[in-house]
């Protein structure tokens, strides 16, 4: 039972610096995607493993409802699309699966968010780069010390971890209140 404890600590205590140290990127974050949205922008979100199931809960919590009755907010995430995957892995290198989404879907009144523990991962990192180029707004959510996406991203919210499962957990935390915080502005 100890052991249940700890890991639930250990969350607690993760989340609460975050709370401390990151409150107003998390803020700015969601101020960013809903100024893109309010100028007919989309929410556009990536990320590989657990991140591109995170992409996912959040694109439908903004499509769907989070916690009231609205009309649907525009969000899409390039994790869902498994012919574009595996075609663009198979033609082009899995480096690639992402950035050509963002070139064909991105434009530029919209966030691009790139999801991703390490900071690293080179498929999340060349997409942002191409939004960039796009004139996109780009929003990193990482781990670590925020690797190279810290370099590429317009704001990049850096999880000061580096517990995989801890950073998952306070990313999908940090994307429930950007949900939020849109859902009551917009």
């Amino acid at each position: 039972m100890q052991r249940v404890k700890d890991f639930l600590y250990a969350s607690a205590e993760l989340k609460k610096t975050v709370a401390d140290t990151l409150s107003g990127d998390i803020l700015e974050a969601a101020n960013r995607i809903k100024s893109c949205l309010e100028k007919g922008g989309k929410l556009i979100l990536m990320g590989n493993g657990g991140s591109a199931a995170d992409s996912q809960h959040i694109a439908a919590e903004l499509v769907g409802r989070f916690k009231k009755e609205r009309l649907a907010i525009p969000a899409i995430a390039l994790t869902v699309d498994t012919s574009s995957l595996t075609a663009l892995g198979n033609d082009y290198g899995f480096d690639t699966i992402f950035e050509r989404q963002v070139e064909a879907h991105t434009r530029e009144n919209d966030a691009v968010v790139g999801i991703s523990t390490s900071g690293n991962s080179e498929n999340v990192v060349r997409a942002l780069k191409r939004a960039n180029a796009l004139g996109a707004e780009t929003i990193g959510l990482v781990g670590n010390n925020g690797g190279k996406i810290k370099e590429v991203a317009n704001l990049s919210i850096i999880v000061p971890s580096n517990d995989t499962a801890r950073i998952q957990e306070v990313h999908i935390t940090i994307g429930h209140i950007i949900c939020e915080l849109i859902e009551e502005d917009l």
